[in-house]
C-alpha cells in the first residue's frame, strides 16, 4: 500500500515541473513579435490517480472445529483382593495312593464247572453248531478271581455221530473257545467234552430171542415139534430184522445239565492290589 501511495506522488511532481518550465520559454524569433499568446487557463494538476483499492483480505480459512479427544475406555480395575484374614488356609486333603495291578494267571487244567445253556442231541447236532454254557463256579487264583461266577463260556460242537443200525454208539463233542464277561469277550480255550450213547445190545440180545421164542411157541402148536424149530427160527429172523431196521440211541443233553471240564491253555487278567 505504501508503495503505491509514493508512485502516485512522484508521478504527480514531475507532471508539476514539466508544465512550469514550458510556460517560461521565449521565441526564438525577436523580428515578428509573436502575437502574444491567448492566455491559457494554468493547467490544473490533474488529480492523483486513485490509489487502487486495497485487495479485499482473503477469507479467512475456517478455525478447524475443535473435537474433544477421544477418551479411551477405562482401563479395568483390578478386582480387588479381600482383605487378608488372620484364618489359615485348610490343609489341602492328601492324595488318594495310586493303584497297583497285578497279572495273575490260571494255569493249563485248572477245573471249570458248568452248566450248560444250549440244549443239544446227535440226531440234531451238526460241526459248528453254537454252545453256550455258564460258570458255576468262580475261577480263583492266589485269593484273586480270575473269572467270577455266571460268566458265559461260547463255543460250539467239534464232532458229531449218530448210532450205527447194526452196532457203534452215537457220539457228540463239544468245546469252549471264548469267555464272556460284562459284555466283554476273550479267548479261553477249554478241553474237548466227548459224549456217547448208550450202548444197546442188551436190548438187542432180547429182542432177538424173544422173537424166537413166540416163533417156537406159534409153531408147534401148529405143526409139532417141527413146527416149533420153524417156528423158532422164523421167529428169530423177524427179531434181527427189528434190530436191523432201528438206530442205537441219541446222545441227549438237556438244558440245566452240568458239566465239568479244564482249561487247554493259561488264561491271564490284571486284577487290582488292594
Amino acid at each position: 500500500m505504501t508503495k503505491h501511495l509514493m508512485s502516485v506522488v512522484l508521478l504527480s511532481t514531475a507532471l508539476a515541473t514539466g508544465c512550469g518550465g514550458s510556460s517560461n520559454e521565449t521565441p526564438q524569433n525577436p523580428e515578428t513579435p509573436a502575437p502574444a499568446p491567448a492566455a491559457q487557463p494554468a493547467p490544473t494538476e490533474a488529480p492523483p490517480p486513485a490509489a487502487p483499492a486495497p485487495a479485499a483480505p482473503a477469507p479467512a480459512a475456517p478455525a478447524p472445529r475443535q473435537t474433544a479427544p477421544r477418551q479411551s475406555a477405562a482401563p479395568s480395575r483390578p478386582a480387588e483382593r479381600p482383605a487378608a484374614s488372620n484364618v489359615a488356609p485348610a490343609p489341602r486333603p492328601a492324595e488318594p495312593p495310586k493303584p497297583v495291578y497285578r497279572d495273575v494267571s490260571a494255569a493249563v487244567g485248572t477245573a471249570l464247572s458248568l452248566s450248560l445253556i444250549t440244549p443239544l442231541s446227535s440226531e440234531t447236532a451238526k460241526v459248528e453248531t453254537p454252545v453256550t454254557a455258564r460258570l458255576r463256579q468262580p475261577v480263583v487264583v492266589d485269593g484273586f478271581t480270575v473269572v467270577p461266577a455266571g460268566a458265559t463260556l461260547h463255543g460250539d460242537v467239534t464232532e458229531v455221530e449218530r448210532a450205527g443200525r447194526v452196532r457203534g454208539r452215537s457220539r457228540l463233542v463239544i468245546r469252549f473257545s471264548e469267555v464272556q464277561v460284562n459284555g466283554q469277550r476273550d479267548p479261553f480255550r477249554s478241553n474237548a467234552l466227548t459224549f456217547e450213547g448208550e450202548a444197546t445190545k442188551g436190548e438187542d440180545a432180547t429182542k432177538v430171542g424173544g422173537g424166537a421164542g413166540i416163533g417156537a411157541v406159534i409153531g408147534g402148536i401148529v405143526g409139532g415139534a417141527s413146527g416149533a424149530a420153524k417156528g423158532a427160527a422164523i421167529g428169530g429172523a423177524a427179531g434181527a430184522g427189528t434190530v436191523l431196521a432201528t438206530r442205537g440211541r441219541d446222545v441227549e443233553l438237556a438244558e440245566g445239565t452240568e458239566l465239568n471240564t479244564s482249561l487247554a491253555s493259561p488264561y491271564s487278567v490284571r486284577v487290582e492290589v488292594k
